[in-house]
């Protein structure tokens, strides 16, 4: 179930922070609604993450996988088309979350 929650609180804060981006400062209701049910839900589910994922490794997971996610939403919906310095980084976060999943010995499999 852990991976489950994870996966959840990933969507759940990729709502979240586009949401952000769409609330125009928190000043558009309905975006702002948005907002703080996916936050609240995202952190609802890492609380449950952190029962049997490890801290350090359940937040590596979900910030990385937020951050290439959200990317690729903010170039899709925001047309924020990352430049290749920014895209290598991104590159190699998911590189690191790939690394902790496969290798690590303190990830439950």
């Amino acid at each position: 179930m852990g991976y489950l929650y994870l996966a959840l609180a990933i969507i759940a804060e990729v709502i979240g922070t586009s949401a952000l981006k769409a609330s125009q400062e928190l000043t558009r209701l309905g975006p702002t609604i948005v907002v703080f049910i996916g936050y609240g839900a995202s952190f609802y589910f890492l609380a449950q993450v952190l029962k049997t994922i490890p801290l350090g490794i359940a937040y590596a997971i979900w910030a990385g996988a937020g951050i290439a996610l959200i990317t690729i939403v903010g170039a899709v919906w925001f047309k924020q088309i990352p430049d290749l310095p920014a895209a290598i980084g991104i590159g190699l976060i998911a590189c690191g979350v790939i690394v902790i999943n496969v290798f690590s010995k303190t990830v439950s499999q």
